[in-house]
């Protein structure tokens, strides 16, 4: 089943508590802070895998998750880290944030190995709080939450060149005939409904790839017949193949036909429109009537496309245009990627901004803090519910300002204030 597009959910382990311990050993006359730090949570990486070709591997595996750190322990024995998760996906895999469309990743190389999610870092053990005046600090760090994230998995095919034309016109057995391909072959329309990749090889160190892109038909752009599902595999190639049927078989008018493919490429996208193209007409052998192909041939010439006589099923006319394909795609650079954005500016535009402080009043009168640096101290330390804890967690509270926070909310000398689970008679 080919699979060229999926949503998924991906999260970077977190980071292990810091320890808040305490040495304990007989010889040791006063002790002293002894906690050791987290472990960083594992990091979420993707990698090319040139022999992976679908996306199909995500269609029932939807959520994939790095490993978490370990906390710290005593005697200041660091936390393990946990282990880095790497997806495998195939070479040309997009990977896009899915809230707001932006391309974060490219996996254009092959055997490319590239870092979406860092994981969170361990927090800090109780050592590190010791100072002059702390001797014995009991608290320590939070691990770092790892970010998780949707995205969406949008294969490309790389392939030099892109294959099209209308149902029927022969593509199928033209990858087959210049290829290892073994694209399904038959009269009928949209013969084939996946892409299918051939490489040509000519002789030893001259080859390249074609994409068998399906058959096209007019309002493609929006989706009609198999539609634009397919026509974004063909923005990286560097150059197109047209085929059409100048024999008419399926009494269609070959000009028109070769003008409806390439309004339905420009409609996509103006890029493939202006990438280089070589018109192929194929099944002379049917043709009876020169004219015909004199009149299409000159009328895409007038167009400053080349022209082609070619009939696939004889093979002839092929080979010759091979080794001109050839000699044409090394002197053409690929079109320059999409610009990647930085995972960081994406993280701060989903991340929920709240007020510093926000102060209510329940039914009982009590007055409950919460905000934005209320849940980063909670994040950022570990609070024990002795006393001291406690009392180093409203330290640093107000030291970023709630007090002045509770002065403009109102609450009085003797009021009950309720922060973190911690309810407490407010004094001035």
């Amino acid at each position: 089943m080919f699979i060229d597009e999926v949503v998924i959910t991906v999260k970077a382990g977190n980071g292990g508590d810091g320890s808040a311990a305490f040495r304990r050993e007989k010889s040791v006359q006063f002790g002293g802070p002894d906690g050791g730090d987290g472990g960083n949570g594992g990091s979420v990486f993707f990698y090319a895998d040139p022999n992976v070709n679908t996306l199909v591997d995500f269609k029932y595996k939807k959520i994939f998750k790095a490993q978490h750190g370990e906390n710290g322990q005593k005697k200041q024995m660091f936390g393990k880290s946990g282990e880095d998760l790497i997806i495998r996906v195939p070479v040309g895999t997009q990977v896009r944030d899915l809230q707001t469309g932006k391309l974060l990743l490219d996996m254009h190389e092959k055997k490319g190995t590239r870092m979406l999610l860092k994981g969170g870092r361990g927090g800090w053990g109780n050592v590190h709080f010791k100072t002059s005046t702390r001797k014995a600090p009991k608290i320590a760090e939070k691990g770092r939450e790892g970010a998780e994230l949707q995205v969406k998995l949008e294969l490309k095919l790389l392939a030099d060149v892109a294959l099209v034309g209308y149902p029927s016109v022969g593509k199928s057995s033209f990858i087959n005939r210049v290829s290892a391909a073994n694209s399904k072959v038959g009269s009928y329309h949209f013969t084939t409904l996946e892409p299918k990749l051939g490489v040509v090889r000519l002789e030893e160190g001259k080859s390249f790839v074609i994409a068998d892109i399906p058959g096209l038909i007019e309002g493609a752009h929006e989706g009609v017949g198999l539609g634009d599902k397919f026509l974004r595999h063909i923005e990286r190639c560097k150059m197109i193949y047209h085929l059409v049927d100048v024999a008419e078989i399926e009494g269609r008018d070959a000009i028109a036909d070769f003008e409806k493919i390439n309004e339905e490429l420009s409609k996509f996208s103006e890029k493939l429109a202006k990438k280089p193209q070589i018109v192929l007409a194929n099944k002379m052998d049917l043709l009876w009537d020169m004219e015909k192909y004199e009149k299409f041939k000159s009328y895409v010439e007038g167009k400053d496309y080349e022209v082609y006589p070619v009939s696939v099923l004889l093979n002839e006319g092929l080979k010759e245009i091979l080794y001109k394909t050839f000699d044409k795609i090394q002197k053409m650079e690929r079109e320059p990627l999409e610009e990647e954005t930085d995972i960081m500016e994406v993280l701060q535009e989903l991340k929920i901004q709240k007020d510093d402080f926000e102060i209510t009043q329940d039914e009982e009168g009590v007055y409950h803090i919460e905000g934005r640096i209320v849940d980063s101290v909670l994040a950022k330390y570990v609070i024990g519910m002795d006393d001291e804890s406690i009392v180093n967690f409203l330290h640093l509270m107000r030291n970023l300002g709630m007090e002045e926070a509770m002065q403009e909310a109102g609450i009085e000398d003797g009021d009950t204030v309720k922060i973190a689970n911690v309810e407490f008679e407010y004094v001035e």
